[in-house]
């Protein structure tokens, strides 16, 4: 696919730099994006045949599919919170052109009239490059400076410790320059927490831990007057992954994550959580249900303001 091809995935709305709203109690939820980007769909859906997911994201003649990179911002009415910071401006060039990466989170953020000097609170759910890499930047003088000046980062001990081992599996996966200046600076807390945890960052935001992906995994909830809003990272990346069985070749244990699915389907949808989705470029969030099988589909998909 050369530059002036599409992926057979884009849609007309697929380059829109903000990707929904959504009203939850008192909060204002925000999607925005790094833009659209490639990874190969056989990695994404492991062991799933691709007859099979090809229905459902259909590849491109290299095997690749379209996948977004969902950042929300949250105004809770005293905080202001980003999750997620997308892939950043960091990459080497060859890597960028592999995964198609468009560096469009400034211009999401510009659209959103949202300051970058606005946000008190950033969460990454995980320290892999295609989550967190706008957490810092390049500054004229070659210097790494955090994006968010004023913000409190957040990640999970676990995670930046299993990042420094650079392990064969996945150390590609792992850029110390979108996180080692802010753990130096302080800027960075690391959270501990076992599997199944829950820690609170501020009133309404609390991260809860779901291995399988990665070891420590963390989804985001969001909780305001009685409703709860979900932000489960690469546990469920987009829509066409919502059968429990159907995990990405990247999941270090995808036993794991068929059991934290169905840990995290056991509430979110008998208690009709907004399910945010961290990967999917067409539905940034939904409610979930049963449908006449007993599998898990999209049932709702909210409208963007």
């Amino acid at each position: 696919m050369n530059g002036m091809e599409k992926h057979p995935a884009e849609r007309a709305d697929t380059g829109e730099l903000i990707r929904g709203r959504a009203t939850l109690g008192s909060f204002e939820l925000i999607v925005l994006t790094d833009g659209t980007y490639l990874l190969d769909g056989g990695a994404m859906f492991g062991v799933v045949p691709k007859p099979m997911w090809e229905k459902r994201a259909p590849a491109d003649v290299q095997n690749r599919i379209l996948l977004g990179t969902n950042t929300v911002v949250i105004r809770t009415g005293t905080h202001t919170v980003v999750i997620e910071t997308g892939i950043g401006n960091k990459l080497p060039d060859k890597l960028r052109a592999i995964f198609g990466a468009k560096q469009l989170l400034p211009s999401s953020f510009a659209a959103a009239g949202i300051s970058f000097d606005e946000i008190d609170i950033v969460i990454n759910t995980h320290l892999h490059f295609d989550h967190c890499g706008w957490n810092t930047t390049l500054a004229g003088n070659g210097e790494l400076v955090p994006t968010f000046p004023n913000a409190r980062y957040f990640a999970h001990r676990g995670e930046v410790e299993h990042g420094r081992l650079q392990l064969e599996r996945d150390a590609v996966s792992y850029r110390g320059a979108n996180y080692d200046p802010l753990l130096e600076s302080g800027q960075m807390t690391q959270l501990d927490g076992a599997p199944g945890s829950v820690t609170e960052i501020v009133p309404g935001i609390s991260v809860e831990v779901y291995p399988g992906h990665t070891a420590q995994l963390m989804a985001v909830n969001i909780d305001s007057n009685g409703h709860r809003a979900c932000y489960i990272s690469d546990l469920i990346p987009t829509t066409a992954h919502l059968d429990t069985t159907w995990v990405m070749g990247y999941d270090l244990d995808p036993v794991a994550c068929i059991e934290q699915r169905k840990r995290f389907y056991s509430r979110a949808i008998p208690e009709q959580w907004l399910v945010l989705f961290t990967h999917d470029h067409h539905t940034p969030m939904g409610y979930i249900g049963w449908n006449e099988k007993g599998r898990p589909m999209l049932r709702i998909e909210p409208k963007a303001e």
